[in-house]
């Protein structure tokens, strides 16, 4: 019998480890077809909500909130690019790759949710993002991205250009600070198990198993 599973993925865009975390997390519900029937929902968390809209080189920003000398900078964005190449997905973000602000990709994410196209854009906002270095923050990438995952881009622009899905943002995140949610990606299943940080697709798939098992006994 297959178990049904709810699963709440609090990310962000302009998280790299959400990235891996998200594909890995695919993969092992690829792994357990026919066990675990999982519905994913993409919830907003915004990492640097007061990133300024021309955004800010890597490097510098390493630098400043880290404290990360520029060669261990580096060297952590390497380790990002390979966790990333082991889901099969080849993260350009070499010298220049600028952090942006996100708040208005996850408006759109969260339309997105209503119209069911949420996972279609969330893939298209990564891959315009951390393989194309496109700009997420501005309407026009945005709308155009929108377009791409299967969304109305006039009905996009306008969300973009009023302050339709701010206040759902800010509560979901609200939410989560309340919570305890301080870092992501953060996968909530069945509303009360937590699964912290990007994982291999057998430890997601471990887990899942286990709570299914739980939530099934319960």
């Amino acid at each position: 019998m297959t178990a049904p599973l709810d699963i709440e993925f609090v990310s962000d865009i302009a998280c790299p480890w959400c990235l891996v975390g998200l594909r890995n997390l695919e993969a092992a519900l690829g792994e357990t077809a026919g066990e675990i029937e999982a519905d994913i929902r993409f919830s907003p968390f915004e990492l640097n909500p007061d990133m300024p809209g021309e955004g800010m080189d890597r490097a510098a920003y390493f630098a400043e909130k880290y404290r990360l000398p520029e060669a261990e900078a580096k060297a952590r964005g390497e380790v990002i690019r390979e966790a990333a190449a082991e889901t099969g997905f080849t993260m350009n973000s070499g010298p220049g790759f600028r952090i942006l602000n996100t708040f208005d990709a996850h408006r759109l994410l969260e339309w997105a949710g209503e119209a069911g196209h949420q996972r279609q854009l969330k893939h298209a906002l990564f891959d315009a993002y951390f393989r194309d270095r496109r700009d997420i923050s501005d309407a026009g990438e945005l709308a155009e991205i929108a377009q791409a995952a299967g969304l109305d881009r006039a009905r996009a622009i306008r969300i973009l250009e009023s302050e339709e899905y701010e206040e759902q943002v800010r509560d979901a995140e609200a939410r989560h600070r309340a919570r305890g949610i301080a870092a992501v990606p953060t996968a909530i299943v069945a509303g009360r198990y937590r699964i912290n940080g990007a994982h291999p697709p057998e430890r997601y798939a471990k887990a899942l198993r286990h709570i299914a098992g739980e939530v099934a006994a319960a």
